[in-house]
């Protein structure tokens, strides 16, 4: 899959994609009635223990709904996110609660989850609203089955349809497959389920292991993962695909890196790897292996804000065109092993990513005063 080019017209003249503007924690964690803002560049900033991971893993959980995974695979440890003094009810039942606004042409619509965690992982309840109207809405009726009851808006001959749905998937992106579309209210249900839908699940999760990037990496489909891990097979593809998009990554790793930086190389090896390293310009080139933990993250962060939907490990909804999705980066610890220099540098460089409407980034950092100031910059503070 080739890189796609940068795009030149800023992100006010490109269509209204689809995108998550609000993050909803009712009871998650340690979040009681959070809600949380989201321009297309934000910073979430607050010391050890405000919940920043949390809140990140809560999106990344919700996008994995919207792509319609099961509820088990977007919680892998439900427990973890009840709140810590909730108190079960007479069926030692306990759980929580979360949800989003997607924003696009539809306008603002919002979706919220209820779960249960115990004594069974289950959804309990969905409501997709939009202009004051309910458009889907589902509960839990008989605990003794495994679905839920679902009703949406058909503003036909009868005001609603209803039928079952699993207790173990999100409904909204069940909807196409259920709602025929053949009156007007139908039709909207069905157009709020796609913005939902397609905002939710373009998300791409990142947090380089600086560990891991170090030594050659065998080489593959190219597609950064999101530990950073393969960061020279993703170097060894991106290189010769977009030239103009290296020299700007090139330009931002020689202004994060000490020493001189001529370019940025990827050499395969004996064996199927592949390595990267860094041509200082007069015959000497450094191995990833020479450089310190904040310059390989760094770097890594660099690369990943410069390639693009096309060569990361996500998967974007395949039946929209390209023009109508923005990829949303969730990146915890943005600023972690970073000297002052190079997050002011990488700020710098999202927020010109962020603006040409690509790409969006949700960045977690224990301290936001160094980013408070620049243009394009949404920080959010979270208090522990």
């Amino acid at each position: 899959m080739p890189v796609p080019p940068a795009p030149t017209a800023p992100a006010a003249l490109l269509p209204d994609r689809p995108r998550v503007t609000e993050l909803r924690l009712s009871a998650f964690a340690g979040h009681r009635r959070a809600v949380l803002r989201f321009g297309p560049l934000t910073v979430l900033a607050g010391p050890s223990g405000c919940g920043k991971t949390t809140a990140l893993r809560a999106y990344e959980a919700l996008a994995r709904l919207g792509g319609g995974a099961r509820l088990d695979a977007a919680f892998p440890d439900p427990a973890a996110c009840v709140p810590e003094r909730a108190r079960p009810d007479a069926q030692h039942r306990r759980g929580f609660r979360i949800g989003c606004t997607a924003d696009g042409t539809e306008g603002p619509v919002h979706l919220d989850v209820a779960v249960q965690a115990e004594p069974e992982l289950r959804i309990v309840g969905e409501r997709l609203t939009a202009d004051g109207v309910v458009l889907l809405q589902t509960a839990l009726r008989d605990p003794g089955r495994r679905a839920v009851q679902a009703a949406w808006h058909t503003a036909g001959s009868a005001p609603v349809t209803r039928a079952p749905l699993p207790d173990d998937r999100l409904g909204t992106p069940l909807l196409p497959l259920r709602v025929a579309g053949k009156t007007d209210g139908q039709r909207r249900v069905l157009a709020a389920a796609e913005q939902m839908v397609v905002a939710l699940r373009s998300v791409f999760s990142c947090d380089p292991r600086p560990g891991r990037m170090r030594e050659p990496v065998p080489s593959g489909s190219g597609r950064l993962l999101g530990g950073c891990d393969n960061l020279a097979d993703v170097l060894w593809r991106t290189r010769t695909e977009c030239g103009r998009r290296h020299a700007q990554f090139v330009a931002a790793v020689r202004a994060g890196c000490a020493g001189s930086v001529a370019d940025v190389l990827a050499e395969p090896a004996a064996g199927g790897v592949v390595s990267a390293l860094l041509d200082r310009g007069d015959g000497v080139r450094t191995g990833l292996a020479r450089l310190g933990y904040g310059e390989l993250r760094y770097l890594a962060l660099a690369l990943l804000l410069f390639t693009g939907p096309g060569v990361l490990e996500v998967d974007p909804a395949g039946e929209v065109p390209a023009a109508l999705q923005t990829l949303t980066v969730l990146a915890d610890g943005f600023d972690r092993g970073l000297d002052a220099r190079q997050r002011e540098e990488l700020l710098r460089v999202a927020a010109r990513m962020c603006d040409r409407g690509h790409i969006r980034l949700v960045a977690a950092v224990a301290d936001a005063s160094w980013a408070a100031g620049t243009d394009g910059v949404t920080v959010v503070h979270l208090d522990p």
